[in-house]
């Protein structure tokens, strides 16, 4: 019969079985990203399933991997991978209009994984609130960067790159609800184990047994 139980575990680290997860998702938003784009006549900056890739990732992995995931796919991509839109790569897509979005994943998964942490620490994965965070992190923070600086790019104009994203919009808002529901489902089904190694930080004696009475005397168990 156990007499102590755990009070608090902690996760650090990472594991061989993270890098792995880590490196299995950033090719899975690099096949994201070059599963074909769609070219918009009043708008530089083309329409892809990049950001599917950006709120799904974090949301499954939490943010420790999932940010390091979508890391990893960005230094491939700026190392010359022909990972981005239309097959780009390299530091000069940093000098396009895209660079906005492009800049704007690693916030962007970081908040995503950090919303989702909070989630399921105090209980499952529900979608409601997962289509929330994928809104806040997915949509706000990457229009919040990415809209400014294609202003840039169109020649200050402002206006019109904000008017532009209103057709961005409705897919952005679908792949929010699809990545809810997909990570819904893997949490329902195969919920994937938190980064690192589980260290034990408190333990405490289970009432009424004699290592809870020699607690209660001061005494050591």
């Amino acid at each position: 019969m156990p007499t102590t139980r755990t009070t608090g575990v902690r996760y650090k680290g990472l594991t061989a079985r993270d890098l792995a997860l880590i490196a299995v998702f950033a090719a899975f938003i690099a096949v994201l990203s070059i599963t074909g784009a769609i070219n918009l006549s009043f708008s530089p900056v083309p329409i892809t399933l990049q950001t599917l890739g950006i709120m799904l990732v974090p949301a499954l992995l939490g943010w420790k991997r999932g940010t390091l995931a979508v890391a990893v796919f960005l230094v491939l991509g700026l190392a010359g991978l022909p990972l981005f839109a239309g097959g780009a790569g390299g530091l000069g897509v940093l000098a396009g209009p895209s660079a906005g979005f492009i800049l704007s994943w690693i916030p962007a998964a970081l908040i995503i994984g950090l919303l989702t942490d909070l989630m399921v620490r105090n209980g499952r994965y529900l979608f409601w609130a997962g289509l929330a965070v994928n809104v806040v992190g997915g949509i706000l923070v990457v229009y919040a960067v990415g809209v400014p600086w294609l202003g840039v790019a169109m020649g200050n104009d402002h206006l019109a790159a904000f008017t532009a994203m209103v057709a961005y919009l409705p897919g952005d808002l679908a792949k929010a609800v699809i990545a809810a529901l997909i990570a819904s489902a893997v949490y329902r089904a195969y919920p994937i184990p938190p980064a690192g190694r589980p260290v034990i930080e408190d333990v405490e004696p289970i009432e009424g047994t004699a290592e809870a009475e020699k607690a209660d005397r001061g005494e050591d168990a």
